[in-house]
């Protein structure tokens, strides 16, 4: 089965040589969701336009959207299902890896008839620097891989370099979200932000980051969190001025 992923992930299987260090795969899919898969994929990933040296978004979707959003890593894709089910209006773009999850967004989509959706099944680095200036209204990061080990710190997606970009390709005023029940990953999260100018924490109170918003939805990770017993912590960022690492 491992040598037919890249016949589901075409031509946007990145070489096993980029820096992704994440699962590809884990349990075999059940044979119904594998042929919603393998039918299905297609009609939700972007088919041209990657090649070039800048990517112009509003060619990704049927129809020119208001805005759009990204989600970076969606997991089983329920959070972005129901943003794209409340806002039809707004193009999300969702990048996720691991073809378990993007097997289980390509269910929610079909499901729920959403045509405002684009899959990018892969790890979004490789692409960051691809997207024009200013052309993300909201960023979503939930619940990322910790990478808890010392040695894969480096693995993680909120880095100076990656929080320089995802300033870059906010619109000013532009939102972004986070999420993690991770303590160790909070402190860095936090100080990351805290070290780098352009970024403008908008909790006013400690209930603030630890409550979502209404227009926040559960997902089946924050579920597990809570059953295990950790507490999660959500974060929104507000872009502002031009980003300047202090450390």
């Amino acid at each position: 089965m491992r040598d037919r992923e890249p016949q589901v992930l075409g031509k946007y299987a990145v070489n096993e040589k980029t820096t992704f260090r994440g699962r590809r795969r884990g349990r075999k899919l059940r044979p119904q969701l594998d042929k919603l898969l393998r039918e299905c994929l297609d009609n939700f990933l972007v088919k041209e336009g990657l090649e070039r040296e800048k990517i112009d978004l509003n060619t990704f979707f049927p129809v020119k959207p208001e805005e759009v959003w990204l989600e970076i890593g969606f997991g089983g894709g329920e959070h972005l299902a129901w943003q794209a089910k409340l806002h039809p209006k707004i193009g999300i773009l969702g990048f996720e890896p691991y073809i378990n999850g993007v097997a289980s967004m390509v269910r929610h989509l079909v499901s729920e008839k959403l045509l405002n959706v684009r899959i990018f099944p892969e790890d979004i680095r490789p692409f960051l620097n691809k997207l024009p200036n200013g052309c993300i209204s909201k960023i979503f990061i939930l619940f990322p891989d910790p990478w808890p080990k010392s040695r894969h710190v480096q693995r993680r997606i909120i880095q100076y370099e990656t929080l320089s970009e995802f300033h870059r390709i906010l619109k000013p005023g532009g939102k972004l979200r986070i999420a993690t029940d991770h303590v160790n990953y909070l402190t860095w999260i936090l100080i990351h932000f805290k070290n780098i100018n352009g970024f403008r924490w908008l909790a006013k109170s400690p209930k603030d980051w630890r409550l979502r918003v209404s227009d926040w939805p559960q997902t089946r990770y924050e579920q597990k969190a809570i059953r295990e017993g950790r507490e999660p912590a959500f974060l929104e960022y507000r872009r502002c001025d031009s980003p300047t690492p202090i450390v």
